[in-house]
């Protein structure tokens, strides 16, 4: 199952110009703050949009091409479709709304599919209930079920969790996991959470502004991204700019101190960053990349806390840009406790370097 593909669209104040391809595999995750385009390729794709230009390909079948003026009605493009507040018909049973896609279908045939498609999203006994009288995990799994009925080639889930409060997502989460795990069709997972991208997705494409910002395997993205934008959408919050000093030496120019560096550097790069969870700590300040600091203050969550860091410059003045390092509870109530002087490590096997 192959999808691809090259769009342009112009809308008042903004552009969306993508290009890809789904790769074999999981779910493709789309990535993105909101605004940034997410949900319009998936219209697009769809059919409930056109694009301005372009051409959209599903296995090796033409949904759109406007130089070759194809634009196939939406209906007939073997597409199943997730909306964020489900689009069920509130009029319609859940039976009737499963049925609702299946119009090509002989009677007998479609309360078969139905009744295939209620059981595997164990919603048996609500068959004649309506959406109102569903919860929202309920109304998912019926929404899910209508997309799954037409067996599309492609299915497209626009912020699927966005209606449900924690305790229902994660059961639902888990569920679209294994029913995902079982479709043999392609797959975009569309979200401006990097949890739910990551857990949901192997394969990650990186939007901002219309644009893709980095397209591939999770783990390099999320450890290693490429650009300022991408290192912000995946999590991280400690960046910095650079300058060579010397070989394998590099000044942080907001942190205040020299980083070594034994990896070749390529010279496009300008700004160095390091996640918040991979700071650490070191008894004194022998090592490289080890410097004395400070804390100048504290953010307490849920499970972890936040501690704002500012390193000793080369002046002796501490530097005005703070770290974030990420910390569970128990660990800083260890730390805070044991720790009279602070020598914070910036270890270069955990540093990556972006344009």
């Amino acid at each position: 199952m192959k999808l691809s593909v090259n769009i342009h669209k112009e809308l008042t104040g903004f552009t969306l110009k993508t290009s890809f391809e789904t790769m074999e595999g999981s779910p493709l995750g789309l990535l993105g703050a909101s605004g940034s385009g997410k949900s319009m390729i998936l219209r697009c794709i769809a059919g409930l949009e056109t694009p301005t230009n372009g051409r959209i390909v599903l296995n090796e079948r033409v949904l759109f091409d406007s130089e070759e003026k194809i634009d196939i009605p939406s209906r007939k493009r073997k597409v199943g479709f997730l909306f964020q507040n489900y689009a069920l018909f509130p009029h319609m049973t859940i039976a009737e709304n499963i049925a609702f896609a299946l119009g090509d279908l002989t009677k007998k045939q479609r309360s078969e599919k139905v009744k295939e498609y209620i059981t595997m999203m164990k919603l048996q006994g609500l068959e004649e209930r309506y959406p109102s009288q569903l919860s929202g995990g309920q109304q998912q799994r019926v929404a899910i079920a209508r997309a799954l009925a037409i067996e599309p080639e492609v299915l497209l889930l626009d912020e699927p969790f966005s209606a449900l409060d924690n305790h229902l997502k994660g059961q639902i989460e888990k569920q679209l996991i294994e029913t995902l795990a079982s479709y043999k069709g392609t797959s975009i997972f569309v979200s401006h959470n990097m949890e739910e991208v990551y857990r949901i997705c192997d394969n990650v494409i990186i939007l901002s502004e219309g644009k893709v910002e980095a397209y591939g395997k999770k783990g390099e993205i999320f450890e290693n991204p490429p650009t300022i934008k991408v290192a912000q959408l995946t999590g991280c919050s400690n960046f910095s700019r650079i300058q060579p000093v010397a070989t394998g030496v590099f000044e942080a120019v907001d942190w205040g101190c020299r980083l070594k560096v034994e990896k070749p550097v390529p010279e496009s790069v300008t700004y160095v960053g390091i996640k918040p969870s991979n700071i650490d700590l070191r008894r004194n300040v022998q090592g490289d990349n080890v410097f004395e600091g400070s804390v100048v203050g504290l953010n307490e969550g849920l499970q972890t806390v936040t501690v704002y860091l500012s390193l000793k410059k080369f002046d002796g003045k501490s530097s005005s840009h703070y770290l974030q390092w990420e910390v569970s509870k128990e660990k800083w109530a260890r730390v805070e406790k044991q720790t009279t002087s602070w020598f914070i490590c910036l270890d270069e096997g955990k540093l990556f370097f972006m344009e």
